[in-house]
């Protein structure tokens, strides 16, 4: 194309979709590979908060979005085992908006305009790092400081929510319900054990339900839930990282996952595409060697988000911790302006 250097993308996740759309919009030739199929479920909350909303708006992503039956969330409550916390308003509306439409919908804009999606094809090892982008998800942490971390996510209908974000506290980790379109609600949580759990696939009814009693159980407790939308991912790790310590030219989770706790992880995906369309077009082109190319994009990335990958760090290891947790929550009760600022230091 016009002699312009090719770029190769491993992962068709937001992250790596949306670069590709980025790139293809600049007359940039692209492949992504992925390991799976289109479109197929994912752990994931399902709503995009903060800056990457942005991202969407100037790649021209979030009308399509919007077509497509995403929804504005304007509204969050937090819940422990016992209580609610007081509902407030989310300083900014978040766009929800399911994994399986979402993926569609990038892959479908990415071909639409001339990349090249390879499906069912896992590319690990680069033996060349030029022109090679890694989008493929989180890197894989089978144990955390003697923790072992998975995730869970299913969609349900026939749950009544109080606010359009919900997040519930339970004795090994939390559950957020989100509203999406056509009357169903994502649910998604992050679990820690101390133990394998290898029964995940008929035992998860009863880590994502929440203890007998709780706000959480009440509100599933009627909840028809859509079976094959159910999946599960585990080795998560969630400890802080620094693009510029990487060997290779990462995006979204690859560079590093931030707690789910947060609501940023989706953004974090959008955001970080962005920042790598610019330099990679220039070592497309040619005006840019592949190694400043690749530290642009990491430079720009590390001062995004190290800030709040440490203040995330922070708040997940408080809210893995009931004594830490209470005080947190028994704050945003006594002054609503705790929350807007937990909000702001983690995006």
């Amino acid at each position: 194309m016009n002699g312009q250097r090719s770029i190769t993308i491993a992962g068709g996740g937001l992250a790596g979709l949306t670069l590709g759309i980025g790139l293809r919009q600049l007359g940039v030739p692209v492949t992504v590979h992925d390991a799976g199929a289109y479109p197929r479920h994912r752990v994931c909350g399902e709503f995009i908060s903060g800056r990457g909303q942005a991202s969407l708006d100037r790649l021209g992503l979030r009308e399509p979005l919007m077509k497509a039956g995403a929804r504005i969330a304007k509204s969050a409550a937090f819940f422990t085992e016992r209580k609610p916390s007081t509902p407030w308003v989310l300083p900014e509306p978040a766009l929800c908006l399911s994994r399986y439409k979402m993926d569609a919908l990038l892959a479908a804009e990415f071909q639409a305009i001339g990349g090249v999606l390879v499906p069912n094809n896992r590319r690990q090892n680069f033996d060349i790092p030029e022109g090679n982008v890694r989008a493929s998800g989180r890197r894989s942490q089978p144990v955390e400081r003697g923790w072992r971390f998975f995730g869970l996510k299913v969609h349900a209908r026939g749950v009544d929510l109080q606010t359009d974000l919900e997040m519930h506290f339970t004795r090994h980790g939390y559950v957020g319900l989100c509203r999406l379109d056509e009357d169903v609600v994502n649910v998604c949580g992050l679990f820690r054990s101390g133990t394998t759990q290898p029964n995940l696939a008929t035992a998860w009814p009863s880590w994502l339900g929440g203890q007998a009693g709780s706000p959480l159980h009440e509100r599933l407790a009627a909840a028809a839930f859509e079976r094959t939308s159910f999946c599960a991912v585990a080795g998560i790790g969630l400890k802080p990282g620094k693009v510029v310590r990487q060997d290779e030219l990462c995006v979204g989770d690859a560079i590093s996952m931030i707690p789910p706790i947060t609501g940023n992880g989706m953004s974090m995906a959008f955001e970080s595409a962005e920042m790598a369309i610019e330099p990679l077009t220039a070592y497309s082109r040619g005006t840019m060697s592949w190694q400043n190319a690749a530290h642009e994009v990491r430079r720009r990335c590390d001062k995004a988000f190290a800030n709040r990958l440490g203040a995330a760090a922070v708040l997940q290891a408080a809210m893995f911790n009931r004594l830490p947790r209470w005080f947190l929550l028994g704050l945003t009760s006594c002054w609503k302006g705790s929350w807007p600022i937990l909000f702001r230091l983690t995006r």
